[in-house]
């Protein structure tokens, strides 16, 4: 089932159940979103992505960099990281995003994904340390892609394309009933650069 590619109403829940998903549709014009993404390209501290799979330490063609409000660890794909303070331009797009959603944010994970032979499995952002059902918003520069939900119960699945320069929010109980990918396609020959904001539970 394909929800939308060119309307956008951020009032709708785009998920029929268990969860709440708002897409914002385009929150750039095309310039600007050229901007950003040359502008995050060249200056976030990108590194491979590492993850443990079945005990083995697997390195990725796509790439990721953590920023957050200050140096806290982290784990993700079952391996501990530690974030990078945020620089200027990624500071003023997390306060962008911050002021239309009305959400709050004090970390953000970037994916790079030169093009679309590197895509992201099904899963779903529950991590520990992830304050419990809080937001995370999707912003997205470059390609546009199919993204895919995919119910951990019924398997029911809900697809639909994320435009160059479009906001997400995914909220409540989202994370605990649904999965979602990033399919890779042959057909999507530039890259994408996805950054997902995200609330953290503070080191104590």
């Amino acid at each position: 089932m394909e929800l939308f590619e060119h309307q956008a109403d951020p009032t709708i829940n785009l998920l029929p159940y268990d969860g709440t998903v708002n897409y914002y549709g385009k929150i750039f014009t095309g310039d600007e979103a050229v901007s950003y993404f040359e502008t995050l390209f060249k200056k976030t501290a990108w590194k491979n992505d590492e993850v443990l799979m079945f005990g083995k330490r697997i390195v990725t063609k796509r790439k990721i960099a953590w920023y957050a409000d200050d140096e806290m660890d982290y784990t993700y794909s079952k391996i501990k990281k530690t974030a990078v303070v945020w620089y200027p331009e990624l500071l003023k797009l997390k306060n962008l995003v911050e002021d239309i959603t009305g959400e709050k944010f004090n970390s953000c994970l970037l994916n790079l994904y030169h093009d679309g032979t590197e895509g992201m499995g099904y899963h779903s952002d529950a991590e520990d340390d992830l304050l419990q059902n809080s937001a995370i918003a999707s912003l997205s520069l470059g390609a546009a892609r199919k993204f895919v939900f995919k119910h951990k119960v019924t398997k029911e699945k809900l697809d639909f394309i994320l435009e160059n320069g479009s906001l997400m929010v995914m909220k409540g109980e989202t994370q605990k009933h649904w999965l979602h990918s990033l399919p890779p396609s042959k057909k999507v020959q530039t890259s994408r650069i996805n950054l997902t904001f995200r609330s953290r539970k503070p080191v104590i």
